[in-house]
């Protein structure tokens, strides 16, 4: 006998065609599920077949506007306001970065390294949404977490999204570039900076150009390991005595910054690649 064919709830259908020139139709495919299930509350049973639910009045004037939205290259992430990343769920806006999935590798490296610790201080520089430093409070329960970052807009985000995980972090507004060393060490110092060097904006994609905050992202061209270089040389003072460096890199600059970290004494240093096989994370021992 052959498959029962599955027939899609209108809507799904309807939002597809609405995207439809603007994005590759799997893509917008996608996009009308996410928007349904996240926004809408709609079940799988209601997406594959179910014409019971309908969408009308204030929830048809909110879809009409997140298609307006979507039809501009807004992310869907901020659009929904959420993503996902290492299975917890993040608020996102116009002032945090897009949890991605490399940056996920970064937290599972530092995890798998920490775990048989019996205490563990860490410090998450730009925090961002916050995605590093919750994850890792969640995922190493005994560990002490505190996270910087520049944007008092990020910051609020982060600290809901604490609040929403059920973790404590510690959260405070610091610039990395004018930080001076404090009385406190950590073991672990993790940081996924600014490193998109201004000329290559003109292969970025529109969605991330156009949409992401751009002073979570470039470093000028003439510098382009200055967040590194300030991140290694407050290492060098605020690790503790085997504490290790963590950094998501820009692919471009693996061995430029591993060169700079041998430079200023740091040992062990490891360069990993990602899922993409591009040179992505860097490990160095105080």
């Amino acid at each position: 006998m052959r498959a029962r064919m599955k027939i899609m709830h209108p809507i799904v259908n309807e939002i597809r065609d609405a995207l439809r020139g603007y994005y590759p139709d799997s893509e917008a495919f996608s996009i009308a599920k996410m928007l349904l299930v996240e926004v809408f509350g709609f079940s799988t049973l209601e997406l594959y077949g179910g014409k019971d639910k309908e969408i009308s009045g204030k929830c048809r004037d909110v879809l009409d506007e997140m298609i307006a939205r979507l039809q501009k290259n807004e992310p869907i992430q901020y659009v929904i306001g959420i993503e996902s990343f290492g299975g917890l769920t993040f608020e996102v806006d116009e002032n945090v970065l897009i949890p991605r999935p490399e940056t996920w590798e970064l937290v599972q490296w530092i995890v798998e390294d920490c775990q048989s610790d019996s205490s563990c201080r860490i410090l998450d520089i730009g925090t961002g949404s916050g995605c590093i430093a919750v994850s890792l409070a969640e995922r190493i329960p005994q560990a002490e977490v505190e996270a910087w970052d520049v944007s008092e807009g990020a910051l609020q985000v982060a600290k809901k999204n604490g609040e929403k995980n059920g973790v404590d972090v510690c959260f405070r507004q610091q610039d990395v570039l004018k930080a001076m060393p404090g009385s406190t060490r950590y073991h672990v110092i993790v940081s996924n900076p600014p490193y998109i060097a201004e000329k290559e904006k003109k292969v970025m994609d529109a969605n991330v150009l156009d949409w992401e905050p751009s002073l979570a992202l470039f470093v000028p061209d003439e510098d382009p390991l200055l967040f590194y270089r300030k991140i290694a040389q407050l290492g060098l003072e605020m690790l503790t005595e085997d504490g290790a460096l963590y950094f998501e890199i820009n692919q471009a600059y693996g061995q430029e910054t591993l060169q700079m970290l041998k430079d200023l004494g740091y040992t062990q240093t490891e360069l990993k690649k990602d899922a993409w096989n591009n040179d992505r994370m860097i490990k160095a021992k105080r």
